[in-house]
């Protein structure tokens, strides 16, 4: 027996099985360590290759996606070859009673993952037939696993541009969004913002649970959630600390709808994402006044916004790592 073989294949297998099980079933968890490096790399290469186009970077989630796929069938795969070249020997053709080789171990456990095998080859020993039974279960097993995963993360990321659309519908910039709200008053804007508060909590439980939404790149910054959540932000800022509160909409919505913003920032450390060097712009009282909107004074306005530095440098550095530019966003 060759023990280096079975440790290594065994190894393998241990890491790749954690992986799957860490991706797509631990809530809290995040990306594997295997999955989340893969996903990462992978992003700043194409940003890196592509000098931020968003039509190539569109492919970057499917993109990702596939490999993560990929690289659990090849550690699979690999691993089991490793664990049959570790007997002497594991298997044997059935056509030359040759040991198999390197080739044999591969085409075996191939083979095995997805069937019951071909006949080409076979156990010599109880606990290699063994092996081969564990071969398909891990196979069918983590096929399963990792169907259901896509499908998971493909309806997140239509969720995910839904909410998007669904507060750059209202306004492309944080002082338009406002403005669309303004009727002699906020109440109409109640239920959009409860809408939106609830969808965007459901949306960073999803980054929670699968990072690899964040390398979803949309060709169209309306659709980008990068852009949409600093838009909602900023909005919110602006009807809290920008409007009279004897004008402004509900305190408790606006404190909600913030605090879902909270929660979705609270998501990035999975996907690698830092704040900002930079303060982005402030946004602009005075396209408020001019749309027939009260506001408070600007120093009034500057102060609120002294203490909202570190949250708005995070801001951006959500949207700077989606490789957009500040709002307004641009098509």
């Amino acid at each position: 027996m060759n023990a280096v073989y079975l440790v290594v294949g065994t190894g393998v297998l241990v890491l790749v099985v954690v992986d799957i099980l860490w991706t797509t079933l631990w809530v809290d968890g995040g990306s594997g360590p295997l999955s989340s490096r893969l996903a990462t790399g992978t992003w700043r290469a194409l940003r890196a290759l592509t000098r931020d186009d968003s039509r190539a970077l569109s492919i970057a989630g499917p993109l990702i996606l596939a490999l993560t796929l990929a690289l659990w069938i090849a550690l699979i795969w690999t691993g089991w070859a490793f664990v049959f070249a570790g007997g002497e020997p594991a298997l044997r053709s059935t056509h030359t009673g040759d040991p198999a080789d390197w080739t044999g171990r591969f085409y075996y456990a191939a083979y095995t993952m997805f069937t019951n095998g071909n006949g080409d080859y076979t156990p010599t020993a109880g606990r290699w037939e063994l092996a081969s039974s564990l071969t398909t279960a891990t196979g069918m097993a983590f096929v399963t696993l990792g169907v259901s995963y896509v499908l998971t993360v493909l309806g997140a990321v239509t969720q995910k541009r839904s909410f998007a659309s669904d507060v750059t519908g209202l306004g492309e910039t944080s002082e338009a969004f406002v403005a669309a709200g303004w009727h002699d008053g906020f109440e109409g804007l109640d239920l959009p913002l409860e809408t939106l508060a609830t969808d965007l909590s459901t949306l960073a439980e999803q980054h929670k649970s699968y990072p690899i939404l964040h390398y979803y790149h949309s060709e169209r910054g309306s659709r980008a959630s990068a852009m949409a959540v600093p838009i909602l932000d900023d909005a919110l800022t602006l009807v809290r600390h920008g409007v009279p509160d004897e004008h402004g909409p509900s305190p408790t919505l606006v404190e909600r709808a913030r605090s879902s913003t909270e929660s979705y920032l609270e998501t990035l450390d999975a996907a690698f994402v830092e704040p900002s060097d930079e303060v982005p712009p402030p946004p602009d009282l005075e396209r408020l006044r001019a749309a027939g909107v009260p506001t408070v004074g600007d120093e009034a306005f500057a102060d609120a916004l002294d203490g909202m530095t570190d949250r708005r440098r995070t801001l951006l550095g959500v949207v700077e790592a989606d490789a957009w530019h500040w709002p307004p966003a641009e098509d």
